[in-house]
């Protein structure tokens, strides 16, 4: 569901379903532009159930949907896989298997006002065939939401829960199980010192990319992050105008790394410093979280519920704060910090502001809101 709340009185103005799948959730934020909002869908849910032999895996498929931004009405929706899926096997117990599936966008949109486009990165598929806009950046038509083109580094990429290699008895299984290296984060749309445009992006792969959105999304340089994870999301890249800066998502080494706009060329490299949790259980030096800058600074959060500040020039770690206790809260409420996902630190009004504590196949509980100031 997509709503519409007055900003003055907390009323709601409008609700629209945008996707009638029981697994259809929504992860990444709506994007607003020139009188339309535009809304994406995921499905974790299910992605997660194709090894179990009593569900009919699988059916979602992600989608972006345009709204009418005043009353919700919807304009136009697209698929990031085209082909509706369709029967494909049935178990020993008659279950029937679909396909094709997945391509979720777990991220939100990027407008291009210029080239009248809207720019998405795209999950692992869920179900065979395998389709080339999975793992993928898609550039839709911000008019019609047509499919303009597809940036897919890593082709037939189909992976769902508890379908290890060697599966072949469950149908609902792929036939080859892919690495599960979605695109999680929405891609940056920057300009090159010679003005040109770029779309940054990094994938759970560990490669991030720069692509030519002028070039039908062709590859401008690549840059190795890491080794690579299944486990987590990559959520965001942050970028000056020198630099890009890249949390690593593996849970060793983690760290962060910069690079320079133009060519990918790495400017800097830093390993996570000794991780502030301990010998917790679910502690990690994962920074898959989004990185956040301003001038001379980039913050990362990482799994070990640390915050901390990089000097943009040479990566030094200048400030860093450990949520990983209790806190007196302004609600009275009992709160304390945990492991550190997702959304990055937000700075607004010479204020710095986080949460702390993530939970899901991974991390460590916390249900705290920080706000930091300049003494």
């Amino acid at each position: 569901m997509a709503y519409a709340v007055d900003t003055v009185t907390g009323k709601q103005v409008w609700s629209q379903r945008v996707d009638t799948h029981p697994y259809a959730t929504s992860t990444g934020s709506p994007a607003l532009y020139n009188g339309r909002v535009y809304v994406v869908t995921s499905g974790l849910g299910e992605e997660g159930l194709g090894g179990a032999n009593n569900h009919e895996c699988c059916t979602f498929r992600g989608s972006i949907s345009a709204l009418d931004a005043n009353t919700g009405k919807p304009i136009w929706k697209t698929y990031t896989i085209a082909e509706e899926p369709k029967p494909r096997a049935k178990s020993k117990t008659g279950v029937q298997s679909w396909g094709p599936a997945g391509g979720g966008i777990w991220g939100a949109p990027t407008i291009d006002p210029a080239r009248r486009a809207i720019y998405i990165a795209t999950g692992n598929g869920y179900a065979d065939p395998p389709q080339l806009t999975t793992d993928a950046v898609l550039a839709l038509d911000i008019d019609t939401g047509k499919i303009r083109w597809s940036f897919q580094p890593l082709a037939s990429d189909v992976w769902a829960g508890g379908c290890g290699r060697g599966a072949a008895d469950n149908p609902n299984c792929p036939a080859n199980i892919g690495p599960d290296h979605d695109f999680s984060m929405s891609p940056v749309l920057v300009k090159r010192a010679n003005g040109q445009d770029l779309l940054i992006v990094q994938q759970k792969s560990g490669m991030a990319y720069g692509i030519d959105p002028a070039k039908d999304g062709a590859m401008v340089w690549q840059y190795k992050t890491s080794a690579g994870s299944s486990l987590g999301g990559q959520w965001g890249v942050a970028v000056d105008d020198r630099q890009a800066y890249f949390g690593v998502v593996n849970q060793m080494p983690g760290g962060v790394r910069a690079v320079k706009i133009d060519t990918g060329e790495e400017v800097w490299s830093k390993p996570a410093p000794e991780r502030l949790c301990g010998t917790a259980r679910g502690c990690s030096v994962s920074t898959g979280a989004a990185i956040t800058t301003i001038p001379g600074i980039a913050f990362s959060v990482s799994m070990d519920g640390g915050i901390r500040a990089h000097a943009a020039d040479d990566g030094t770690v200048v400030w860093t704060f450990d949520t990983n206790k209790e806190f007196t809260t302004v609600n009275g409420v009992k709160a304390s910090g945990g492991a550190m996902d997702g959304p990055g630190v937000v700075v607004e009004d010479g204020m710095v502001f986080a949460n702390s504590g993530y939970v899901s196949l991974i991390g460590r509980p916390g249900n705290v809101l920080l706000a930091f100031g300049v003494d």
